[in-house]
């Protein structure tokens, strides 16, 4: 299996285990103090191992015309989404809200194909519609009193509309180092939310509390975002965001199956409309000629088909190393992702 997609399929695994764990903690605190407190953790504990991995700091590599796209996709995916998330689930279960995260992954596709030009083929649209029912199957549940509940699936929805602006502009800069995307932007966010959160008069929780909701924050928001950030630079915004999509699913069955929450009709009929979708996405296949036009970046890369260059140190087939180099125009065809080196139009 290509690697991008374990990393699409790891960072879907932790982000869906965290959706239920954050659900517990919305009774402990508010909901803008803990999606302040989940992206600290993540800035935190990921600072952290940036610092030991590089032996102290090192420059971010970020060149200044990538900086408007990372900050946009903190300000949208770091400060707003988290907070219309955790006032969802107030609103709703765990296990509604984490299949309802399935719109994250139609709402990025639409955004990539429409302003990104992204190509699509008529199985990931598809595989897009079937989720898109899933969802609508989701908002016609009632709550207890057999009464309407939208609030709580529209915060959720307006959650992933704010990560799939996220993921397309973290898509501009998924060449960089992924542990200092995903750290800078849970320090920024997490600090953001976190301070605004103190000065509507919430207080921290106890030290049990504060570490539990770290903990979340670093596996659930900072880790998943690295290999989510990977799995961008080998498959593009579309496909990583549909691999990522079985997410839901994971948080479902955590909440399931760990907190006993109860289910209707409604869900399971939604949840077989996003397996459909799902499976689509996973079993999508893209070949054709293309031509790689003339492109300088900075990467980690080993020497292969599209890595033909020379340079003055041992970086031979297998041996990874990052370095400026350029692409020179070739035309072939074989089977690919729009990853970093196939983002032609079609």
């Amino acid at each position: 299996m290509n690697k991008s997609v374990l990393y699409a399929l790891g960072a879907a695994a932790l982000f869906g285990a965290s959706t239920p764990f954050a659900k517990l903690l919305t009774g402990d605190m508010p909901p803008v103090l803990l999606a302040g407190l989940l992206y600290l953790g993540s800035g935190i504990g990921l600072t952290l191992a940036r610092l030991v991995r590089d032996g102290g700091f090192e420059p971010s590599g970020l060149q200044r015309n990538e900086w408007p796209w990372l900050l946009g996709a903190i300000f949208f995916g770091g400060v707003i989404g988290p907070v219309a998330l955790m006032f969802g689930l107030t609103h709703t279960s765990g296990a509604t809200a984490s299949l309802l995260l399935n719109l994250e992954a139609v709402l990025t596709a639409v955004i990539a194909w429409v302003v990104f030009k992204e190509n699509a083929d008529r199985r990931i649209v598809l595989g897009m519609l079937a989720i898109v029912a899933g969802g609508v199957a989701l908002g016609w549940q009632t709550d207890s009193a057999g009464q309407s509940s939208a609030i709580g699936p529209m915060l959720v929805g307006i959650a992933c509309l704010c990560w799939a602006i996220d993921n397309n502009l973290t898509r501009r800069v998924s060449a960089s180092d992924a542990l200092f995307i995903a750290g800078i932007k849970g320090l920024i966010a997490g600090s953001v939310n976190t301070t605004l959160a103190i000065s509507m008069g919430a207080a921290l929780p106890n030290f049990a509390s504060l570490s539990a909701t770290m903990a979340v924050g670093l596996l659930g928001y900072g880790i998943s975002l690295v290999l989510f950030v990977l799995a961008l630079r080998g498959l593009g915004t579309a496909r990583t965001g549909a691999y990522f999509s079985t997410a839901p699913f994971i948080g479902a069955a955590v909440a399931l199956f760990v907190f006993s929450e109860t289910t209707s009709l409604a869900f399971w009929i939604a949840a077989a409309l996003m397996c459909l979708g799902v499976w689509l996405h996973l079993t999508e296949r893209h070949a054709h000629e293309h031509l790689h036009e003339l492109l300088e970046h900075v990467h980690e890369h080993e020497h292969d088909e599209h890595h033909q260059h020379v340079h003055g140190f041992d970086g031979g087939a297998g041996i990874k190393h990052s370095h400026r180099h350029t692409h020179f125009p070739v035309k072939h065809s074989h089977p690919h992702f729009p990853d970093i080196h196939h983002r032609h139009v079609h």
